[in-house]
Formats: structure tokens, sequence, C-alpha cells
């Protein structure tokens, strides 16, 4: 069929039943909204018009990043956008300091950054996600950048302030 247009991505064991969702729930419900066919097995396959299959393609890596469907949902505004930050060239011990500077004590660093960028920042693997417009994504992604060059979380905060 012209136009049609298959995808094939990887996605992990804890992950897929996130994707599926209960009863086949959020695999139906990304079916329906983007109009693409979802095959899931050690990988997941996905077949449709290029529009859909773009679409369902980032819905899906953001659940595979660790995104809630909910938030993954956000992809289908044709603003919003995915953005994926790895940090798997650092050892494990600096990757668990760094994102614990990242998600700050009792989650607050994080909560805070998403608060005032109105983004939604996902840390899972080896990866920082975000999701949001553009310039949200920006300005979170330079108070993230600043909390991983060692800044102190006052001079984070001040790089996002509200204006």
């Amino acid at each position: 069929m012209a136009g049609m247009a298959v995808e094939e991505m990887p996605i992990s064991d804890d992950r897929k039943a996130v994707l599926i969702g209960r009863g086949g729930s959020t695999k139906a419900s990304i079916e329906k909204k983007t109009g693409v066919a979802l095959s899931i097995t050690d990988f997941v396959r996905i077949e449709g018009h290029i529009e859909g299959l773009l679409k369902a393609a980032n819905i899906v890596k953001a659940i595979s990043r660790g995104f809630d469907p909910r938030q993954a949902f956000r992809l289908l505004d044709e603003e919003c956008q995915l953005d994926i930050l790895s940090l798997g060239s650092e050892s494990e011990n600096s990757r668990k300091r760094l994102f614990s500077r990242i998600i700050g004590r009792k989650g607050m660093a994080r909560k805070i950054i998403e608060k005032k960028c109105g983004v939604s920042i996902c840390i899972y693997g080896k990866t920082i996600s975000i999701i949001g417009y553009p310039d949200s994504i920006a300005r979170a992604r330079q108070a993230i950048d600043a909390l991983l060059d060692g800044k102190t979380h006052g001079y984070a905060y001040s790089l996002i302030k509200q204006e």
C-alpha cells in the first residue's frame, strides 16, 4: 500500500507490560489514536501511514524510556517533543550520582524543574528523558546540564525562573 511504512524498535522486558497496558488498553489506545498496528515481541513493530507511525514511534520510545503512558500521550500534540539525554559513557557510580542530583532529595529537584518548565522528566536506564514543548525542553535542559556540570541546585533553578 502506498504511504505505508514499518518501524521496529527494541523494548526491555520490564516495559512491555506498560506498553501493552491492562487488558491491552494502552496498545489499543496507541493504535486507535495514531492509526497504526503494533505487534510486541522482543521488539515493537509499528506499521501504518508515516504520520501515524512517527507519532506512535515517539510514544513507544517514551514508554520504553520509563514514562507513564499518560505522559507519553502528550506526544500526540504536534508541537510536543521527546528529548533523550544518554549518560551511557559514564561509569555506573558516576551515573547514579548524576541521576541523584537531577532527582534531588525526595524528588524535589526533578519536581521543581518539571513545574517551572512545564515538562515531564523520566530517569530510566542510562538516560534522562524530557517530554514538552521545544522552548520548555530547552529551559529544562539548561537546568539539567548545570546540575550535571556540578553547579548548585539554586543556580540551576535561577536559570529557569519564570518571568
